[in-house]
């Protein structure tokens, strides 16, 4: 049996949309931040009443200015629970100028990336080997802090391989090291979650991975007679991936070749699923409607003149087949679990790529009946939104639709 406690936390990085915070924060769990905004929403939420000062705020990231000033004035109005997870040798010092009162913090662990990775050590936290000398040097007589917590976090996510299990290994050899100085530590936070369904031929062994993690810390401080800790774990596209799709019409086919047929889409993948683009990420792709057509092989492109900008079938090792194209029958395509990042690296409501709009969206629910329930949160961008952003004279562009309009309107009249 495991003697300690569970606290799961959502990534705010994932989805910042307040429908969908509403929506998670229905069930009991506790928050993640990443920036000086996050605290913004946190404060918002809390004077709303979906979250109360029992509600643990873990507070990751580089920590600048206003996210310190922001983490410190949530200390200071009473949020015990909030943790700063330390980043860096000079946060420490940072966070406690200009707090009242002795705060509870976390370390974050440099983890070693993945052997194929661009770099060998994460550039965010403390390095292995650094921790034990920076917590006798900076927290042990330090009166203003409290460790509690050590923060693990993998960029791959939860992976049942061996990279996995050897860096989860050396972050409980520094856990144990640490608990045997610093009797206050207590919990450890798991961050890079559990990976969500990407095809329909997906398959992950959650359970046994959730039991293997337990095994493996329990087996470590037994052997090492020291007390398991808390687990806190940080989910965002585990939490809020699956609850996002996206559907888009095929406008048009071009037959580029013998064997390359395109299907064009009325948007962009660059800008409303960037992953794709930016790291070839996968999602679920099925047709919408016309299912029981004939079906063809085809590749999918995006709207932008930019060459990449298309949904990499070769990256993802498989062909897309699709009902064949045919102009007098519309086809509409879906991507599904779309619902973590895509809106937030995408820019959503800003500036798009090419000046593609960013498109309708709709929140679907059910009722308490279990009824269907739609409602419209974002009509697509309009052009006097771009062309406001980018700095023009939204007065001279409208004196210019009146004399367009008039000079149309003359042509019509000429015309007669």
């Amino acid at each position: 049996k495991y003697k300690a406690k569970y606290r799961y936390c959502y990534c705010t990085k994932s989805s910042h949309f307040k429908h969908v915070l509403d929506e998670a924060l229905k069930n009991d769990i506790h928050i993640e931040t990443s920036s000086a905004i996050d605290i913004d929403i946190v404060e918002n939420l809390k004077s709303e009443g979906k979250i109360t000062d029992k509600t643990y705020i873990l507070c990751n990231g580089f920590k600048r200015d206003e996210y310190i000033t922001n983490i410190q004035r949530l200390i200071n109005s009473g949020h015990k629970n909030c943790i700063p997870i330390i980043d860096n040798y000079e946060e420490i010092g940072l966070l406690t100028n200009g707090l009242k009162k002795k705060i509870n913090i976390g370390i974050r662990i440099a983890s070693e990336e993945e052997p194929k990775f661009e770099f060998y050590t994460s550039r965010l936290g403390i390095g292995y080997k650094n921790i034990v000398p920076f917590y006798r040097a900076q927290i042990k007589e330090n009166k203003k802090v409290k460790l509690k917590m050590l923060h693990f976090f993998i960029n791959t996510g939860i992976r049942d391989n061996a990279y996995y299990w050897n860096e989860l290994l050396k972050c409980l050899k520094v856990y144990v090291s640490l608990k045997r100085i610093c009797p206050t530590l207590d919990s450890l936070n798991i961050g890079g979650g559990f990976p969500i369904k990407n095809s329909l031929a997906f398959d992950f062994d959650y359970q046994y991975m959730v039991d293997e993690i337990i095994n493996q810390i329990k087996l470590i401080c037994d052997e090492e007679e020291v007390e398991v800790p808390n687990i806190f774990t940080e989910f965002g596209s585990f939490t809020v991936g699956e609850s996002g799709g996206a559907i888009y019409e095929v406008l048009y086919q071009k037959q580029q070749n013998d064997r390359e047929k395109w299907n064009m889409i009325n948007s962009s993948f660059i800008t409303t699923l960037p992953d794709t683009w930016a790291i070839n990420k996968r999602f679920v792709m099925l047709p919408v409607n016309r299912w029981n057509d004939s079906y063809e092989r085809v590749l999918l492109g995006g709207l932008t003149c930019d060459s990449d900008d298309y949904y990499n079938s070769e990256q993802h090792m498989n062909a897309i087949y699709l009902p064949k194209y045919n102009k007098d029958k519309p086809l509409y395509i879906g991507f599904f679990n779309t619902g973590a990042y895509q809106e937030t690296i995408g820019g959503f409501g800003g500036l798009q790529h090419c000046l593609i709009p960013s498109p309708k969206h709709i929140l679907i629910d059910r009722d308490e009946e279990g009824n269907l329930t739609t409602k419209l949160f974002s009509e697509q961008q309009k052009s006097e939104d771009l062309l406001k952003i980018l700095g023009y004279d939204m007065n001279q562009t409208e004196e210019a639709d009146v004399i367009k309009a008039s000079v149309n309107g003359n042509i019509a009249l000429t015309n007669k």
